[in-house]
């Protein structure tokens, strides 16, 4: 008997990239086959002014989209990289500030400016309203404290590709964050990525790709594209014990009551 058909949303992921520009439009068909009716385009990951990249292909293909200032490209803020945000944040198809964070892993940005750079942005995201979306590697403790000092509360968000442990989960949770799962969640190793994916109540759940990067099981190792976001969402019901459906329509249901706009 064949898996009923599902729908799900991918809440993150960069199709705008250039490993996309060959097939684009075919990424997006097969998406829509695996039963994807929706995905977040996060913009301003790999270069300055990314998140004009992002817009330009979100609003070619009708969906949501995210601007903001990566961490590891921190060291490139100005004053009028802030005024361009606000500006963006008046845009209804952006739908968040994001991804933001700290990444002491590759230090690419110094820590101190990471640091500054993720301040302003959640005080620019509380005030014009939209929820945060949040990178953190090798900064859990840091970032969650960061996140209760700035008041992130307010703004509401997401910890995306989720890649930490309880203690993480738990402080997010308090703030009325969500937690998104990418195909880290289906590596043989994560087992503390996967207790949380266990335990993290249903309604706070997302499920992500982070295309092009991180393809999980039966696709490791070739880029990743939203279609595998099924992938993600079977692991994660396997993980609870619960059928696929739960896991896609409560995804689904939270990434519209995070995004208020999309």
């Amino acid at each position: 008997m064949s898996e009923p058909r599902v729908t799900l949303i991918d809440s993150h992921c960069h199709i705008d990239m250039p490993q996309f520009d060959a097939d684009r439009e075919a990424v997006l068909e097969r998406a829509r086959q695996a039963g994807v009716e929706a995905m977040l385009v996060v913009g301003g990951v790999d270069e300055e002014g990314g998140q004009q990249r992002a817009l330009r292909v979100a609003e070619k293909f009708g969906l949501p989209v995210s601007a903001g200032v990566h961490p590891h490209e921190a060291r490139s803020a100005t004053p009028a990289t802030y005024d361009e945000l606000r500006g963006l944040a008046r845009d209804r198809r952006i739908v968040a500030v994001g991804e933001i964070g700290l990444d002491f892993h590759y230090d690419y940005s110094p820590r101190d400016v990471q640091r500054e750079v993720l301040r302003a942005q959640i005080r620019l995201a509380r005030d014009v309203g939209l929820p945060v979306i949040i990178h953190t590697r090798e900064a859990d403790d840091e970032t969650a404290a960061l996140l209760e000092e700035e008041g992130a509360r307010e703004t509401g968000g997401v910890i995306h590709c989720f890649t930490g442990g309880e203690e993480l989960a738990r402080r997010a949770l308090a703030l009325g964050f969500y937690v998104s799962f990418s195909g880290i969640v289906a590596f043989p190793r994560a087992e503390a990525i996967q207790q949380v994916a266990r335990t993290a109540p249903l309604e706070r759940i997302l499920v992500e790709t982070d295309a092009p990067f991180l393809a999980p099981p039966p696709h490791r190792g070739k880029r990743n594209e939203p279609a595998f976001v099924v992938e993600v969402a079977r692991k994660v019901a396997s993980l609870r014990g619960v059928d696929l459906e739960v896991v896609a329509a409560a995804s689904a249901a939270n990434f519209r009551a995070l995004l208020r706009r999309a």
